[in-house]
């Protein structure tokens, strides 16, 4: 299982940015695709998820301003962040929760990452 992880780059204090996280098994496949992100020196948060039965979860740092939603034409889950603050500048990662084959596991998958920084 692969996931990549796209759509990062440079922006402006109070601009937009569309990050998209692609499975190679199809979303089909996965209980949940979250998006988390991690600044140098600080702990890895969960800032949003998507479940497969389309609910969504979304961190109190970002309500309002981040939406999380499958793109059923690309079969990717995208993040998109609006209202961008300089304190959301850190590396978002996607993960994938896939049911395991003949097993009731569930198997933890993460993509490489995308470098998301806001200038003030």
């Amino acid at each position: 299982v692969q996931l990549q992880a796209s759509g990062g780059g440079l922006v402006q204090a109070g601009g937009s940015l569309r990050l998209s996280c692609a499975i190679n098994i199809g979303t089909i496949r996965v209980n949940a695709i979250g998006w988390h992100r991690q600044a140098p020196g600080k702990q890895r948060e969960l800032v949003a998820l998507w479940r497969k039965d389309g609910t969504t979860t979304i961190a109190d740092s970002v309500k309002g301003r981040f939406t999380i939603a499958r793109d059923n034409s690309k079969d990717t889950v995208s993040l998109q962040m609006n209202a961008l603050k300089p304190e959301d500048t850190a590396g978002y990662y996607c993960n994938a929760e896939v049911p395991r084959y003949g097993s009731s596991a569930i198997d933890d998958y993460w993509g490489q990452g995308t470098l998301v920084t806001v200038s003030s």
